[in-house]
């Protein structure tokens, strides 16, 4: 079920930020900063699992344009694919420790929830800013995704 939580959020994303970039919503910085803050989430505990340096400061930056978001998002993907593609149960138990979460071990199938659940309340307020600026946000439903598992298309 994990699996199937990030596929569907790659999927979601991607046709949330591709509906965006088409629409003139895509320089709206409120926006772009938000759509930023749930990539930087998703990389940072990604780094975690994976055990790869995050530059706080580096990730922390919000890029000038939302296809420079795009592009990241895109290669955020390509990096948890190769990883989902090899992952079996035990490597769901393994403990995390965060500097943001002193004194506390998060297991990595926690932080996966936490990945998909994270992003999707924000991707839903991010839905709701683009409808307040006249876009039509896209169906990104879970439901909807699970029946052809449509992988992430980006403009």
């Amino acid at each position: 079920m994990l699996i199937d939580l990030f596929r569907h959020q790659a999927y979601a994303d991607a046709r949330l930020v591709s509906a965006i970039q088409r629409h003139a919503a895509a320089g709206n910085s409120e926006l772009r900063s938000l759509l930023h803050h749930i990539l930087v989430a998703h990389r940072y505990w990604l780094s975690l699992i994976l055990q790869i340096r995050f530059n706080t400061e580096e990730e922390s930056r919000v890029p000038d344009s939302l296809d420079e978001i795009a592009a990241l998002y895109q290669e955020t993907q390509a990096r948890e694919s190769e990883w989902l593609a090899k992952l079996d149960d035990s490597d769901l138990t393994p403990l995390l420790e965060s500097p943001y979460f002193p004194e506390r071990r998060i297991a990595v199938s926690e932080a996966m929830l936490q990945v998909c659940l994270h992003s999707q309340g924000h991707r839903s307020h991010a839905a709701a800013l683009f409808r307040s600026l006249g876009g039509e946000p896209p169906p990104t439903d879970f439901i909807f995704w699970l029946q052809d598992r449509t992988s992430p298309v980006w403009v």
